[in-house]
């Protein structure tokens, strides 16, 4: 926009609240312009957010929601050597600094000429198939995950040597991020997969900060773990290997709900299937959306209130011994299957310190005992050690890289 442009909009404004101050109804075009200046003025905002790259965890495992979260794998091209691979983490690393800081990266396409930052986060993580090619040793906790009842994975969807995780207020800044990672990792890794997903812009519903909803209508995250919860950074960040202090292991699934099926409930099904009411989020034991489940309290007619099969029952801490994992979620529709069923569902994300402990126990749970396994199938899968943040002038994995 002008300057002029800028300056009449500010008229506008001043107009409207000097009509407000004076007791008059706004209606109409001042209505509308107060209505537009204060849209463009969350737009600017988001636009100018910035989360710091550097740091002592990665950035995008504790970011707050995003909009869009895009994930990428890549595999190593045959003939990359340990030498290139470094020299690709260190280009990275340097691209990443300056993209989630809104500054172009050498070689920049220009594709987000004039836009900010917008919240954009890099993760990245390493697949035990990348340190079987380096010759590491490979931890424990990325042992391969097991198989579990109703997967349908995909295996070219699936895995992959390197994973990277894009977040971020506006889809054509992380388009930008995954082309400049692509272009600087050429003749070192290609593309294996690539998926795309939505959560709630800022500013669309009533309440900052409030939780977003899924495909299902559900309210989806309510019951993550806080940093500032005790526990909270031995359960999702690694100890060890030395090279993954500070870091944590990413569980990806791709989740397609079957929303036909699922439309077909009625509402107090739906809530009892989840344990949770729809429109509030608060569990079917009372209270509010962020009110502690109480899983024993039960029904004047003397059932549970929470069903002993709802998934918030299934998926708690107390019934998988304390297993806890950091969710992030994205929404994906990818339009219809050929049975015209919905191609929709969710980018699974879960961070934790070690899944054996952790996303595989729940899941072992889930899959069967909870009654809203049978709404999901699980189509993609994938397991990435995430290691810790980078101080100015170090690179993502550096330890592991020159420990070799």
């Amino acid at each position: 926009m002008t300057d002029s442009g800028s300056r009449q909009v500010g008229r506008r404004r001043l107009l409207a609240i000097g009509a407000l101050a004076g007791g008059a109804a706004v209606t109409g075009a001042a209505g509308a312009a107060v209505t537009a200046a204060a849209g463009e003025g969350t737009q600017r905002s988001m636009g100018r957010r910035r989360i710091p790259f550097d740091g002592l965890h990665q950035a995008g495992i504790l970011a707050p929601n995003a909009a869009h979260g895009w994930f990428a794998a890549f595999d190593v091209r045959p003939g990359a050597d340990t030498h290139r691979l470094r020299a690709m983490l260190q280009e990275w690393t340097a691209a990443a600094r300056r993209l989630t800081a809104g500054v172009p990266s050498p070689g920049d396409d220009a594709m987000v000429t004039g836009y900010g930052p917008a919240s954009l986060t890099v993760t990245v993580g390493f697949g035990a198939s990348l340190l079987r090619r380096l010759g590491a040793p490979i931890p424990g906790a990325l042992d391969p995950l097991p198989a579990f009842p109703r997967d349908a994975i995909d295996p070219a969807r699936s895995d992959g040597d390197v994973g990277v995780l894009f977040t971020a207020d506006d889809a054509l800044v992380i388009a930008h991020a995954l082309r400049t990672l692509t272009r600087l990792g050429n003749g070192a890794v290609r593309v294996r997969w690539q998926m795309t997903g939505f959560s709630t812009t800022g500013g669309v519903v009533a309440a900052p900060g409030a939780t977003p909803r899924n495909l299902m209508g559900q309210l989806d995250g309510t019951g993550n773990p806080r940093p500032q919860d005790p526990g909270f950074a031995g359960q999702i960040f690694a100890r060890d290997p030395a090279w993954m202090r500070g870091g944590s292991h990413l569980v990806f699934r791709r989740i397609r709900m079957l929303l036909d099926e699922w439309d077909r409930l009625p509402r107090h099904r739906q809530e009892q299937v989840v344990g949770r009411r729809k429109d509030t989020g608060a569990p079917l034991s009372g209270g509010t959306e962020h009110t502690a489940l109480d899983l024993d309290k039960q029904n004047p007619d003397g059932g549970l209130a929470i069903p002993a099969s709802a998934h918030v029952r299934q998926a708690s801490a107390q019934a998988n011994e304390g297993a806890t994992i950091l969710r992030k979620g994205f929404s994906y529709f990818d339009g219809h299957r050929p049975d015209g069923a919905p191609d929709a569902g969710l980018l699974f994300m879960a961070f934790q310190a070690d899944p054996r402990n952790a996303f595989t126990r729940i899941q072992q749970r889930l899959s069967g005992a909870d009654d809203l396994s049978r709404f999901l199938r699980h189509e993609s899968s994938a397991l990435f050690a995430v290691p810790g943040g980078c101080r100015p002038g170090r690179y993502l994995g550096q330890d592991l890289m020159e420990g070799l």
